[in-house]
């Protein structure tokens, strides 16, 4: 029987050496930054997460809804609904549509929570970029503080079917 030889791989030269350890000495600079990013970027939204059921869910958004609501908008025809600062608010994801319209006060903080009742959507606000997992069981709470005044829309960033590009929503800043 032949045994291979006893270096039947090459040495690495003096290039491979130095490419290798630039790729290491980068991976551990990555790997520094991610909780220091995390901690001191200011880039991610305070985030909760609780087990649900779509009904239940939905459950509350009707009652937040038919609690709060102030008025209807004239293009989509859902209700504009009004919390008082420092409350929870709610917006539901179902196929091609985040209902209902939030207005929100500049400057004062809320727990909005996120569901959707059927299929994975992407919550995206913009023009902030502010982007969100929406998956069908959980309720997702992310303490937010409106900065600035406006109309702000909300997109759908994962692909839901067809109808996908119609999924656009409205947060209204006063």
């Amino acid at each position: 029987m032949l045994a291979p030889e006893k270096n039947w791989w090459k040495p690495m030269g003096r290039m491979e050496k130095s490419w290798l350890t630039v790729a290491f000495v980068w991976c551990i600079f990555l790997t520094l930054m991610m909780p220091l990013w995390y901690f001191f970027g200011k880039q991610n939204v305070p985030t909760e997460t609780y087990r649900t059921t779509p009904a239940d869910y939905g459950a509350k958004v009707n009652a937040f809804v038919e609690q709060y609501t102030i008025g209807k908008d004239e293009a989509s025809g859902f209700p504009i609904v009004a919390a008082p600062p420092g409350s929870d608010v709610y917006i539901r994801a179902s196929t091609w549509q985040w209902y209902p319209i939030l207005q929100l006060e500049e400057g004062q903080e809320y727990r909005l929570h996120i569901s959707s009742m059927d299929l994975q959507h992407g919550f995206s606000l913009q023009p902030v970029n502010i982007n969100l997992q929406v998956i069908p069981g959980y309720d997702y709470v992310a303490t937010i503080t409106p900065t600035s005044s406006g109309e702000f829309t909300i997109v759908c960033n994962e692909y839901c079917f067809v109808g996908h590009h119609t999924m656009v929503g409205k947060v209204i800043v006063k």
